[in-house]
């Protein structure tokens, strides 16, 4: 997958985000989106992903080389982000298999095979709303690392997380990354140290 931003930008009322932002994001690198808390990061995440959308400029997306149109988009990415919520009602079985109707899982691994790998084996019959803040967020992550996509959104990805939960994030990243658009949102060094680029929002913010 290619990401192709030309001359973007994104302003709430009368205040520029970020502006004049030209990039290129190409499969097969890890890219980190580095600036302090507030600086637009996930805003910039948020508008890869469609859920946002810019106030200037152009954002195309390509697979195989193929020009796809952005509202397509969602069908080869996959996001995750504190603020997006998980469906608490359901059991961590439930979770999964609504989600993998919409996005596969990759290398045909089992919903099974993917609890233990988040290593929630003994909560599979377990409601969501009653896991722990870490629980949710090893869950919001392996449904992101292990959907069948070509592109990979993380923002903040290893928040709630602690030191174990931290390792695990960084194992499963390693083994997913071959081939794959992975972009990080994230001012902590051990979630974007294995990423190949970095772009600073900072240097597209508006000088007043």
């Amino acid at each position: 997958m290619q990401i192709n931003l030309t001359g973007l930008g994104k302003r709430y009322n009368y205040e520029w985000i970020f502006r004049n932002l030209t990039y290129t994001f190409k499969s097969g690198t890890s890219y980190a989106i580095l600036g302090h808390n507030g600086s637009g990061k996930s805003t910039l995440l948020t508008i890869i992903a469609g859920h946002n959308l810019s106030s200037e400029g152009e954002l195309s997306y390509a697979v195989n080389g193929k020009t796809i149109p952005p509202e397509a988009a969602y069908r080869h990415l996959s996001l995750t982000a504190p603020y997006l919520e998980l469906i608490e009602e359901f059991t961590l079985l439930e979770m999964l298999d609504f989600h993998t109707r919409f996005k596969p899982l990759r290398q045909n691994l089992s919903t099974e095979a993917l609890i233990d790998r988040m290593g929630l084996l003994k909560s599979k019959h377990k409601y969501v709303k009653d896991f722990s803040s870490g629980m949710k967020q090893r869950l919001k992550l392996g449904l992101a690392i292990y959907s069948d996509t070509f592109l990979l959104l993380l923002d903040e990805p290893t928040t709630n997380l602690d030191q174990e939960g931290v390792a695990w994030y960084q194992e499963h990243v390693a083994e997913n990354k071959a081939g794959r658009l992975i972009i990080v949102g994230s001012n902590i060094q051990h979630e974007y140290g294995f990423c190949d680029e970095q772009l600073r929002i900072s240097d597209y913010h508006v000088v007043r």
